[in-house]
């Protein structure tokens, strides 16, 4: 095990311990690296791979704000992770629709069963219609989808599933993009996603957990083999 590896698992036992909690500040790097026996780089690099993580934030100086302080952002490691391989070529963007639409599905059915009011249904309501203005660029229409699905998803209930989806935002937006540029009439489909995107809230309005599920299957593999993404995929 490298030295900065040896830093990474003390810190994380030490998290997994309670020793620091959310918004705390870690000890500086000279305090941390004698602490543990180790040089202050081996610290400084271990820091650069947990703020990747979104683990902690690192700010430079010497003031009161210094230093690294214990943050949660889980999508930001994850999608990291996931935009660099799918990049590579590592990770088949089939993979990323299938995972997408396993952990999507699940959350709309969730969101159905839990939906207490209309009220809960307004952030989605708001975003639904702003897919829905005309004149807007592919690229914006992506961005709004985008917080549209997120913040179904968030109704789930479930932090890691929104918080998962989230990370593979990146490359979900980048599959939808490119599959968007391969289309005959971009405002046809567009307007399409915007009227199965309204029956797939319609279902958690009404609380029917089963058909909001299905709606949401066939919305997010329809655009998928629609673009001619999947026989792209298969052909690679």
């Amino acid at each position: 095990m490298r030295t900065h590896e040896r830093v990474l698992a003390q810190i994380e036992a030490d998290l997994a311990s309670g020793k620091w909690g959310l918004g705390e500040r870690l000890p500086g790097e000279r305090a941390l690296a004698e602490q543990m026996g180790v040089s202050r780089p081996s610290v400084r690099e271990a820091m650069r791979v947990l703020e990747a993580m979104g683990i902690v934030r690192t700010a430079v100086g010497s003031g009161p704000e210094a230093g690294a302080t214990v943050i949660d952002r889980p999508a930001a490691g994850l999608g990291a992770a996931v935009r660099l391989h799918v990049a590579s070529g590592t990770l088949p963007v089939e993979d990323v629709v299938a995972t997408r639409t396993a952990l999507e599905t699940w959350a709309v059915a969730q969101a159905a069963e839990r939906l207490a009011s209309e009220e809960d249904l307004q952030e989605v309501r708001e975003l639904l219609a702003a897919l829905d203005e005309p004149g807007i660029s592919t690229a914006e229409f992506v961005r709004r989808d985008q917080d549209f699905h997120i913040a179904l998803v968030r109704l789930g209930g479930n932090q890691l599933v929104e918080a998962i989806l989230s990370g593979l935002r990146t490359a979900i937006g980048s599959y939808v993009t490119a599959g968007a540029e391969r289309l005959p009439s971009w405002e046809t489909t567009s307007a399409r996603l915007c009227t199965e995107h309204k029956a797939i809230v319609a279902a958690v309005a009404e609380r029917d957990g089963e058909r909001a599920e299905k709606l949401a299957h066939q919305h997010i593999w329809g655009f998928y083999e629609e673009t001619g993404l999947a026989s792209a995929s298969a052909e690679g």
